[in-house]
């Protein structure tokens, strides 16, 4: 009997853990994961995939921390940054070689109450149109950048911003690529997990040590 309860311990501990192993790693940085569910929209409308540029991408990240606060009631984004704020902040704050500052021919915003994982926030957030599915298909754009911000409480902002210029040219990081280290959120193309899915894998790992202690006292 005690080894039958022993074995449904183990069993229980090591579902715990492999939970927390997928959460860890499904929370690592849903910006890329939007893109690479850009990028098989576009492909299954026969478009070319999009390069995902980190300068761009870090931009968009700026973009939506500028206007956080602005979400409406219908989880829409009621804010558009003057032109100058690309080049004369957004850009320095990520260490963008101004430059390099290259054409952002299109953008798709979004903000929701509290965080959904990118499918659903490509669909319900970012894409809910005919007008923003045209802006994502356009057979111009050559790179694309997604940035997101969020914490525990809400709510969660989205950006997506696209550019038609020459791949790997533009919106060039110094620092050997790496820019200016991000406090807040997280943005595509870099290999850095996002700041606050940190805390939540942290926590999460945290109960889940906390659980089994429990089992075993």
């Amino acid at each position: 009997m005690m080894e039958s309860i022993s074995c449904c311990k183990w069993f229980l501990i090591l579902h715990l853990l492999f939970s927390a192993v997928v959460s860890a790693k499904h929370h690592g940085n849903p910006a890329n994961e939007l893109v690479n569910i850009i990028n098989q929209n576009r492909t299954l409308a026969k478009l070319p995939q999009l390069n995902d540029n980190a300068g761009l991408s870090c931009i968009a990240l700026q973009y939506i921390e500028h206007c956080q606060g602005n979400c409406t009631s219908n989880n829409t984004l009621k804010c558009k940054p003057s032109e100058n704020n690309f080049t004369e902040i957004f850009a320095p704050n990520c260490g963008v070689e101004l430059p390099t500052f290259g054409t952002i021919t299109g953008r798709i915003v979004g903000c929701q109450s509290k965080y959904v994982e990118p499918l659903e926030a490509f669909s319900r957030v970012l894409v809910r149109d005919h007008k923003t599915l045209s802006v994502l298909r356009d057979k111009n754009h050559s790179e694309v950048g997604v940035g997101l911000i969020g914490n525990h409480h809400g709510p969660y902002f989205w950006c997506v911003l696209f550019s038609n210029d020459r791949i790997n040219s533009t919106f060039v990081l110094d620092n050997g690529g790496k820019g200016i280290k991000q406090r807040k959120g997280c943005y595509s193309g870099a290999n850095i997990d996002c700041n606050e899915g940190k805390r939540t894998k942290i926590f999460f790992l945290v109960s889940i040590f906390s659980v089994i202690f429990t089992i075993f006292i």
